[in-house]
């Protein structure tokens, strides 16, 4: 049975490409991913690109904090792999991207949603994280639309609902059982579920009644929503 489930690639393709990468993101728009999750870091001189660590070990191979090089620098060391933000807006073409803002400040934020307004992309973007960035991106951005990630399965407060305003509630999977999606969407809320890789948690999110799910394994995840990824291949 077909479902209306979004599915969304986890920083792009990561199992076949180097994650949070140009090739990535097409990678996983032609394996059939509704949207892409990517990860936004930004430069010393306020240049928003992709990536997910602090540093550029893990990926990249250089023991060095992202946040002390300039964009130039950082394409010197990693032969322009790493993409900015607007080479990967322009990337997913029509696609939407959720953005994940891991180390905010209250400097990187204003960049990030500065540079999404600039590429005119405001339609076709979301950001996601914990409360403090979020409310960074609503104090930038009245109208963004937001996914708060929450980390346990007692509901966000009032209060800081109020001041968010997101349109999602953005959970780990393990946290989602169909009591936690019901009393979402009776708060007019969507849930959206991370990082789901297995058929059978996959399964399990859809029967809990979740709006999204995010996953490194985005063909997998069309097979179990029914679409499979050769019907919308690019």
């Amino acid at each position: 049975m077909v479902t209306t489930v979004t599915a969304v690639a986890h920083r792009g393709d990561p199992y076949r490409v180097r994650e949070n990468t140009l090739a990535s993101i097409r990678s996983a728009l032609g394996r059939g991913a509704d949207a892409v999750e990517v990860d936004v870091r930004v430069t010393r001189d306020g240049v928003p690109v992709l990536l997910h660590d602090a540093t550029l070990k893990r990926l990249w191979g250089h023991d060095v904090r992202l946040d002390r090089l300039t964009h130039r620098e950082l394409a010197g060391l990693t032969g322009g792999g790493v993409p900015t933000l607007h080479e990967a807006l322009d990337a997913a073409g029509a696609h939407r991207l959720m953005i994940d803002l891991p180390g905010s400040t209250d400097a990187s934020v204003p960049a990030v949603v500065g540079a999404v307004r600039e590429a005119g992309a405001g339609e076709r973007v979301y950001y996601c994280a914990g409360p403090a960035a979020m409310l960074r991106v609503r104090a930038a951005d009245p109208r963004a639309e937001t996914a708060l990630t929450w980390s346990t399965a007692a509901p966000p407060r009032a209060v800081l609902l109020d001041a968010v305003r997101p349109r999602w509630l953005n959970y780990r999977f393990g946290l989602v059982d169909r009591e936690l999606t019901d009393r979402a969407h009776r708060d007019g809320l969507l849930v959206s579920a991370w990082t789901a890789d297995t058929r059978r948690t996959m399964r399990r999110l859809v029967r809990h009644g979740v709006d999204s799910v995010t996953t490194n394994r985005v063909d997998v995840l069309r097979g179990v929503l029914g679409r499979p990824a050769e019907e919308t291949a690019i």
